[in-house]
């Protein structure tokens, strides 16, 4: 049975960061990866079709004038609201974590030595969802 890569889009501005995301992720499992350093290089590419973004909160190290993590989030959901973006921050706040959630994300990670194994298990949450959502779609069809 020939099964599909999950196509991922990781979106860090710090380099050293989503490279070990990055290499993290496809030591553990088999992904599609796609890294980008800005919001802007995200949306450039949301064609590719992604099924997980990780979204960084800030992106401005590079460039002060970037688009931010939260702009980036709002355009996603606006080109389609049924990709899962999980926003990943070094702000440990609640309100932070709470607006993100307002503005649509599916979770939200503070950037630690858990960070991975936590984004791990949201992306296995997020799949059962989409399971359970074909599941039940089927289900109903047939009625």
């Amino acid at each position: 049975m020939n099964k599909e890569k999950i196509k991922l889009f990781l979106v860090d501005d710090d380099a050293l960061f989503l490279k070990s995301l990055e290499i993290d992720f496809l030591q553990n499992a088999d992904f599609d990866i796609e890294t980008y350093a800005t919001g802007e290089l995200c949306m450039q590419y949301l064609n590719h079709n992604p099924d997980v973004i990780i979204l960084d909160y800030h992106l401005d190290g590079i460039d002060k004038n970037a688009m931010n993590g939260m702009d980036t989030l709002d355009k996603i959901k606006n080109y389609n609201p049924d990709i899962p973006v999980i926003m990943l921050s070094s702000q440990d706040k609640i309100d932070v974590a709470i607006n993100c959630m307002h503005h649509r994300a599916f979770d939200y990670v503070v950037k630690s030595e858990t960070a991975f194994t936590r984004l791990q298990k949201i992306i296995t949450t997020i799949f059962r969802y989409k399971k359970m959502e074909k599941e039940l779609k089927w289900y109903q069809d047939r009625m």
